[in-house]
């Protein structure tokens, strides 16, 4: 007969506790924490069994890793004992990453086709909208933002290979309203106006050097997700070293290239709404590449070449 785990369940937070949740489970030896976490819920009445957080007895924190064995959880298999959380609603990565990067790709659609009735609506910003055709350098912001955020949700469909299932459902609004107002909403409004610095007629070699960074950005972008991606298994959680394009520079090359691309299109548009959208980006990606920093170094050991940089060389 196979070996049996018996766990004892213990709600980590009062605030947060499950009232129908079983004193006790049993599972077999090579259950992993995901197979807790439907066991738990079932047993405690939850649909979703993504709402169940289990967290170590001993430190308190979260058990990140769901294909994780509970056997190889050494405090939860020595005392026997892991704590459980109501995490609240959940909703998938994916779900969140293709509703944020859709916003984008409306709004500039719509500004960029609405742009002759925006002259009754605003006469300061659209004066003569209805008149002046989008110049070139403003088809050129258009074609970049569209293709930059198809790309975002052709590759969230079909490339990335998430190591989470879910987030907290409310975080679709947080990311939502960033990309949608900052590069949806003020961006699609801005570029577009006849008052625009974007509505100039022909390129400069300015306009000419953010194109080359543009395109080398999203290129190399899409490189490094894929080699990304080629690390974990579909459904896996497991991590490994990157060895790609820019990866003996930063520790996250994917945002480095973003940055790039990102900086080829402030060149060209000089809004700035774009700026404010990839000042902000910035702070987001430099805080996730020094977690992953630290999450390489902790996980490696030796095997992993420190870096110096985790996302733009020299500085940070």
């Amino acid at each position: 007969m196979a070996s049996k785990i018996s766990l004892k369940l213990s709600n980590r937070t009062p605030k947060k506790s499950l009232r129908k949740l079983p004193a006790s489970i049993e599972l077999p030896d090579d259950a992993e924490v995901e197979d807790v976490k439907k066991a738990v819920a079932r047993q405690a009445g939850v649909k979703d069994f993504n709402r169940i957080g289990l967290f170590h007895p001993s430190t308190r924190k979260r058990i990140a890793d769901r294909r994780a064995l509970i056997r190889n959880l050494e405090d939860v298999a020595t005392s026997g004992e892991i704590l459980v959380q109501d995490l609240g609603p959940q909703m998938a990565w994916r779900t969140v990453f293709l509703v944020e990067y859709l916003g984008p790709i409306l709004f500039h659609g719509l500004f960029y086709s609405i742009r002759p009735q925006l002259a009754k609506i605003d006469p300061y910003f659209y004066k003569d909208a209805d008149k002046l055709p989008v110049t070139v350098v403003q088809q050129a912001c258009f074609y970049m933002f569209m293709a930059h955020f198809v790309k975002r949700e052709l590759e969230t469909a079909f490339l990335h290979n998430f190591s989470a299932s879910t987030m907290p459902a409310f975080n679709i609004f947080r990311n939502s309203a960033f990309y949608w107002i900052f590069a949806g909403l003020l961006s699609g409004y801005f570029i577009y106006a006849p008052r625009s610095p974007a509505a100039r007629h022909s390129f400069g070699p300015l306009d000419y050097v953010g194109l080359a960074l543009y395109l080398g950005g999203e290129a190399c972008n899409f490189i490094v997700h894929k080699h990304l991606a080629g690390l974990r298994k579909p459904g896996g959680t497991e991590k490994g070293i990157p060895s790609c394009i820019g990866s003996g520079l930063v520790t996250s090359p994917n945002y480095m290239f973003e940055v790039t691309a990102w900086a080829g299109v402030i060149l060209i548009a000089r809004e700035w709404s774009v700026i404010v959208f990839i000042a902000i980006g910035i702070s987001y990606m430099a805080q996730w590449s020094r977690d992953k920093e630290r999450a390489l170094r902790a996980t490696f050991g030796d095997k992993y070449k420190k870096k110096s940089y985790t996302m733009i060389p020299g500085l940070i």
